[in-house]
């Protein structure tokens, strides 16, 4: 089992920044993605970013060139997703999530989620 500590939510202005953190432990293997999923009440859930372990990253068209996602230096189990330019639209639940895979299957976990509110 892999488990997932988020961190970093909250209220913001619309224009602001925040930056959410997430933790992988457990039965975490070296070969993995990490990333966010979001969504807003009424909603499906979407990609906002997700990053191989060999550093190759995908954002949501909804948050390119406004997010960012990268991996710590030192603990490549901890991912950040540094939010720019913030709108009332990104306003949703984020959910961490890590995969790893092997030649038939694809494991994944999920964190509890963490609020983020956009105000106009």
């Amino acid at each position: 089992q892999v488990q997932l500590v988020e961190s970093g939510g909250g209220l913001v202005q619309a224009g602001g920044s925040l930056i959410l953190s997430c933790a992988a432990s457990g039965s975490t293997v070296s070969i993995n993605a990490m990333g966010w999923y979001r969504q807003a009440a009424g909603s499906e859930r979407e990609l906002v970013a997700h990053m191989f372990s060999g550093g190759s990253a995908t954002l949501g068209d909804a948050v390119k060139g406004r997010f960012t996602i990268s991996r710590d230096s030192v603990n490549m189990y901890m991912v950040y997703l540094q939010m720019n330019s913030l709108k009332p639209e990104d306003t949703a639940v984020y959910y961490c999530f890590y995969s790893d895979f092997d030649d038939a299957n694809e494991y994944d976990y999920w964190g509890q989620g963490t609020q983020v509110t956009v105000s106009s």
